[in-house]
């Protein structure tokens, strides 16, 4: 994906990793939750490759990590 927002979309992907795992869900888990594949969370995560997602996906993350969707765009 090319994008001029390339490090915003992998600082978003890592603040998911994050709160995803300080809640305790693998990404399997986590993915159910979302209602996405596991292959789909590891793209969002990845540290290497920008990977956007939608509002509806926003706003599902936030809600099953149990943050406010500003926290997963702060540095």
């Amino acid at each position: 994906m090319q994008t001029d927002y390339q490090e915003q979309y992998i600082k978003f992907g890592l603040k998911v990793q994050y709160y995803r795992k300080l809640k305790g869900l693998t990404q399997e888990a986590f993915a159910d939750e979302i209602g996405k594949s596991w292959s789909f969370v590891a793209k969002i995560e990845s540290p290497t490759r920008p990977f956007g997602v939608s509002m509806e996906t926003l706003f599902k993350i936030a809600d099953v990590l149990e943050v406010p969707v500003s926290k997963l765009f702060e540095d």
